[in-house]
């Protein structure tokens, strides 16, 4: 390919030079004072910057095209990479902050149960304590009753064996026998005398 594009342009280019120097022998100007004072061979310019003119456009075709491509394609990754990045630490920072609510929103719930508990034990506490003191004080009422009945049947007691020993102490004293009627005369006497006191 490059051989028949070389073989295309030489004789271009060698037509080109023997004009330039037909011209220059002929007008002796500028162009052919410098050519002809520093030995400046326009044929090899010509196709020295015909095969760099080449090499550019193959090396850009083939060489740095592809580094570019490549280049941009690592550049575009990267910038993937780095929006990717930035989108995960903006989903962290989220979940940071929704983990942090959650926990916030766990322990005001741990706290009013806790403290739901505790009114709850107290209340049962109090209505434990408030049973207990009217079951003591309903067995307190019922002893001291118990104790009243008691003692008013010990007095009765009492006073049915002081007015029989009366009667029996009077009957020794008088030294007679009382008659029924006599008896529960002073048996009530009796009564009466200790119920006074």
């Amino acid at each position: 390919m490059f051989s028949s594009l070389l073989a295309e342009i030489t004789p271009a280019v060698e037509h080109a030079t023997a004009a330039a120097h037909k011209a220059g022998a002929e007008g002796g100007g500028l162009v052919h004072d410098l050519v002809t004072k520093f030995g400046i061979d326009v044929a090899n310019v010509g196709m020295q910057l015909l095969s760099f003119s080449i090499l550019a456009v193959v090396l850009y075709k083939f060489a740095i095209k592809p580094v570019l491509a490549t280049m941009d394609q690592r550049n575009a990754k990267i910038e993937a990479g780095l929006a990717n990045a930035q989108a995960t630490a903006a989903r962290l920072a989220e979940a940071q902050a929704e983990i942090a609510a959650q926990l916030k929103e766990a322990q005001i719930g741990a706290n009013k149960i806790i403290d739901e508990a505790r009114k709850t034990a107290k209340e049962i506490s109090d209505r434990e304590a408030a049973l207990s003191t009217e079951r003591a004080t309903s067995q307190l009422a019922k002893a001291q009753q118990a104790i009243a009945l008691e003692h008013k049947k010990m007095l009765a007691d009492a006073r049915t064996e002081i007015a029989r020993l009366v009667v029996a102490t009077t009957e020794q004293v008088l030294a007679k026998k009382l008659s029924e009627t006599d008896r529960a005369a002073y048996n009530e006497a009796a009564a009466r005398e200790l119920t006074s006191v």
